[in-house]
């Protein structure tokens, strides 16, 4: 980090969807540049091409190394651990190219956070059809970020900053027990000890914005929360211990609650955060709240990682129109948790 601002690395993502363009608009903006130095890891002649579309007059800079990238300057730093063939990616298409690219850009990045070069990495939308074409068998980016990181306990949070549509004064987060699986999966998969896991990343992540103690709720997994056993027993047998066991820790958390109700209550700021049991359970509510304004942020790792919560938007993508409001958020996000000290 430098004396005042972070060291945050940009990844271009998918480059046939909208991350080369999002992550010039973020590069050039001047209230993220008031926040952080920024880096693109990606491929330099793509970003070019993102600058010529956009009409932004700014120099793109190839760089060897990132610690190549000189603070201050008024050029895009560009940092490229990719192959050359992603030039020739067509746009909006699924391509074997792209996802390998995006998974090198992805795991260039990490490295770079985990040995201190950069302080934080915000990643643009990568296409799984794309890095599975690639034979990169991964759900998404929170688990490539697992792998590389050597860790067993993490969580994708969904988090809603101050002042986006939700009461709470440090912002609402949502965490999901399971992630990118089939619902038929979702009973099966979820364990008190998971639930209680991340019960703990959730509050250790408020308590890092400034949220102390946090107030947390946990979503049942059936309707009405079961009904006393009437539409399942998940919430008795696996949700309510995970609960007790973190109230017996002197933790504010409460549940299994409905989770149609609980998270309008949530927005409402009756809570600061919510541990979902699956996917949509978090993120439908959320998206719905502010699509734009959501960042994903993958807790439990030794570094910092946020993004927009869009995807690669394949049918707008490299026409000039994307916006980057989910990017803009993702990168705040990202020098907040940076200026807040160690992770652990």
């Amino acid at each position: 980090m430098t004396a005042d601002r972070p060291r945050v690395a940009l990844t271009m993502g998918d480059v046939a969807g909208i991350g080369p363009e999002i992550c010039v608009r973020a590069a050039v903006d001047p209230e993220l540049l008031q926040l952080v130095h920024p880096i693109v890891i990606g491929h330099p002649l793509l970003l070019e091409r993102a600058v010529d579309l956009l009409e932004v007059r700014r120099e793109v800079k190839s760089i060897d190394a990132l610690t190549g990238a000189k603070p201050g300057s008024d050029a895009i730093y560009c940092y490229n651990p990719g192959a050359d063939d992603v030039i020739e990616v067509p746009p909006a298409t699924v391509d074997p190219r792209a996802g390998r690219a995006a998974f090198e850009y992805l795991s260039a990045a990490a490295q770079a956070a985990l040995s201190g070069e950069v302080d934080a990495i915000v990643t643009a939308p990568l296409n799984k059809a794309a890095l599975h074409a690639a034979g990169l068998n991964y759900p998404g980016h929170t688990e490539i970020l697992a792998e590389i990181c050597d860790v067993d306990d993490f969580g994708m949070m969904l988090y809603m900053p101050p002042g986006t549509g939700v009461a709470s004064p440090h912002g609402l987060g949502v965490v999901h027990v399971t992630l990118h699986t089939s619902i038929r999966s979702v009973p099966d998969l979820l364990s008190t000890a998971a639930i209680r896991e991340k019960i703990g990343l959730m509050r250790h992540f408020m308590m890092r914005i400034g949220c102390d103690p946090p107030r947390l709720a946990v979503c049942a997994l059936n309707p009405h929360a079961g009904e006393d056993g009437l539409f399942g027993d998940e919430e008795s047998r696996l949700i309510a211990p995970a609960v007790e066991a973190a109230v017996q820790l002197g933790w504010q958390v409460t549940g299994p609650l409905p989770a149609d109700t609980l998270m309008q209550r949530a927005c409402g700021g009756e809570f600061d955060g919510v541990i979902a049991m699956y996917h949509d359970q978090g993120h439908i509510a959320l998206k719905l709240l502010g699509f734009e304004s959501a960042v994903n942020v993958t807790l439990g790792l030794p570094i910092i990682r946020t993004s927009p919560s869009h995807g690669t938007a394949y049918d707008i993508a490299w026409q000039g129109t994307a916006r980057m409001e989910g990017m803009q958020q993702a990168v705040r996000v990202a020098a907040k948790l940076a200026l807040a000290g160690p992770l652990n």
